[in-house]
């Protein structure tokens, strides 16, 4: 199997932390130079600090907020003058939780923005470069809830949709250039994002967190939660050349905690 990335450039947002920063992790360990992109600097010179390059690979960073659309076209685009980027991992944290029905019309447009707008931002300009060299990846890190929306995130159950819904129409835009478009759709994941999930739920309901947790895994047959590293791994693969004809999926990874097909 075929899952050498030797001498491609991967820039994974979300990269400090979490799903991103396994992400990075398993690209470097596959031959990728990996760019780590988020909103600390002292964090992401520490996750390139301890990056696998093996191969020789002199791994970056590039400072960039999801909710600052023009600053972020601007790093992005900086970043690609200096080297093309082949592979992108489209990744950052979801929305407060709540309920669809209360959330100010601001929290969707914001989600929105950090989501959509962000994608749409970073596939602009990566894209070129891609086409010119008739490869490339592109991988959405979204939600189970795509499929099944989760009880107490009104807002990231109706962005998430909206991205699975751009994403599929870029596969098929895409895919004669080269160029695959899938989602990653992770379940619950031992992440800050699960933390946010599990207090919420907690003090919305009166209860302990522990107890909150304890349910939450009940309900998936795997019994527990991911690892990041579970995720990161799929994410690598599907950036691979092995997974060169997988295009337009939305991939769950969620240990089979979600009843639909």
């Amino acid at each position: 199997m075929d899952l050498d990335l030797t001498g491609k450039h991967a820039l994974v947002c979300g990269g400090s932390e979490g799903i991103g920063r396994a992400a990075a992790h398993e690209l470097a360990l596959l031959g990728a130079v990996v760019t780590v992109l988020a909103r600390r600097e002292d964090a992401l010179r520490a996750v390139v600090d301890v990056l696998p390059a093996a191969h020789g690979q002199q791994h970056a960073w590039c400072v960039a907020d999801f909710a600052e659309t023009a600053t972020l076209q601007a790093s992005v685009q900086a970043l690609v003058a200096q080297r093309p980027v082949d592979i992108l991992v489209n990744n950052t944290g979801g929305p407060p939780g709540g309920s669809a029905n209360e959330a100010a019309v601001d929290a969707y447009l914001d989600a929105f923005r950090r989501h959509l707008v962000a994608g749409q931002t970073l596939v602009q300009a990566v894209l070129p470069q891609m086409r010119a060299r008739g490869w490339g990846r592109i991988v959405n890190v979204v939600s189970t809830s795509v499929r099944e929306p989760i009880a107490g995130l009104g807002v990231s159950n109706t962005v998430r949709g909206a991205v699975a819904g751009w994403a599929k129409t870029l596969s098929r835009e895409l895919a004669a250039d080269g160029i695959t478009v899938n989602n990653v759709l992770p379940g619950f994941t031992e992440t800050g994002r699960i933390d946010q999930i599990v207090r919420d739920r907690a003090a919305r309901k009166g209860r302990d967190e522990a107890a909150i947790r304890a349910e939450m895994a009940a309900g998936v047959p795997a019994r527990r939660f991911a690892r990041p590293e579970e995720t990161g791994g799929v994410i690598a693969f599907l950036c691979s050349p092995a997974a060169a004809y997988i295009n337009g999926v939305s991939l769950a990874v969620d240990g089979g905690r979600m009843a639909s097909i």
